[in-house]
């Protein structure tokens, strides 16, 4: 499912094309695809409010697939294989983040269905050194999830900087939110819920939050952390009103609407907010052995690869329990 133009997915842009098989080089291998999670990033890119550096382009990069060719000097991965492979797709190694052991900030970084061809389509190519082995505790539908709303959930669950005990505040419960409640759970946190639907309220009631309910109610307490998983800007002072002094508000989202203009007192009291991008190739080692440990389990909806932009309208519409996920 290729996009040649960006536009509203309403229109339909995903086109179902036939493209050549692709070879790969040296150090690479290629997947045939079994699993591609559906993510807010697919949706941004398909409507056009990320800027995009190659059209046409495949998107999609929450991959599960197992390894049909591999390339020269391959050593970390055999034929037959199973991996998978998330949004980080390359980093040049060689810059102050990198060294610095902050790859994900890399000024030379490429990212899966963005920069390169991702997911949505029955083969990809990735480089090894970008790929990972997949627990043997998940099927290929409940490991895609995992790849990205679980990875990105975990970096963003790091850098609210919540501690065991406290109160977490999860700003909407799609994909994301639905798997990172599970480890704040399992850290003994107390998490408090705020989403629109109330079909997402009863799902996050189910995977143990102590309160849901919408932005604008006020919680039992304050919070002692919090995260924002919905691209929406007004979000931000909803989420600050009810942050407790000294508190952390983590943006997991690599897109927002704008944040409205906000008294200062919000902010005071030595309130953090932080933006969470990307994520390194340890946030996936990390979450995906947490996952197999917990175990998690994903509450996935499956569509297979041609109804793509169908699936992208359930997804902007809030209409999917939990995560989306085409199945190649």
């Amino acid at each position: 499912m290729v996009l040649r133009n960006p536009r509203p997915i309403e229109e339909n842009p995903l086109e179902l094309r036939e493209f050549p098989l692709p070879a790969p080089g040296p150090g690479e291998i290629r997947l045939q695809v079994r699993a591609c999670g559906l993510c807010h990033t697919d949706l941004h890119t398909v409507e056009g409010e990320l800027r995009l550096p190659k059209l046409p382009v495949i998107p999609g990069h929450q991959i599960v697939g197992v390894v049909e060719s591999a390339g020269k000097n391959v050593t970390r991965f055999r034929e037959g294989d199973r991996v998978g492979v998330p949004w980080l797709n390359s980093t040049c190694g060689s810059c102050d983040f990198c060294r610095r052991g902050n790859e994900n900030l890399c000024d030379y970084a490429r990212f899966t269905g963005y920069h390169v061809d991702g997911g949505y389509a029955q083969y990809t190519v990735v480089s090894e050194a970008f790929a990972y082995p997949m627990p043997a505790a998940f099927s290929d539908i409940e490991a895609a999830p995992l790849l990205c709303a679980g990875v990105i959930g975990f970096r963003a669950l790091r850098l609210s900087e919540v501690r065991p005990g406290e109160r977490l505040g999860l700003y909407g419960f799609g994909a994301s939110a639905h798997i990172v409640i599970q480890v704040a759970r399992h850290w003994g946190c107390e998490v408090y819920v705020f989403t629109r639907g109330e079909e997402h309220r009863q799902l996050a009631r189910q995977l143990g939050a102590a309160w849901a309910g919408q932005a604008e109610d006020d919680p039992p307490g304050k919070l002692d952390s919090a995260i924002i998983f919905a691209p929406a800007g007004r979000l931000v002072l909803h989420a600050l009103r009810v942050l407790r002094k000294g508190g952390t508000l983590a943006l997991a989202g690599i897109y927002m609407s704008p944040i409205p203009e906000m008294d200062y007192a919000l902010l005071y009291q030595e309130r953090t907010i932080r933006s969470v991008a990307n994520s390194t190739r340890q946030d996936a080692i990390d979450m995906l052995r947490v996952a197999a440990d917990l175990p998690i389990r994903a509450e996935v909806q499956v569509f297979p690869l041609e109804e793509a932009n169908r699936a992208l309208q359930l997804l902007k519409q809030g209409k999917i329990r939990g995560a989306g996920v085409l199945e190649i």
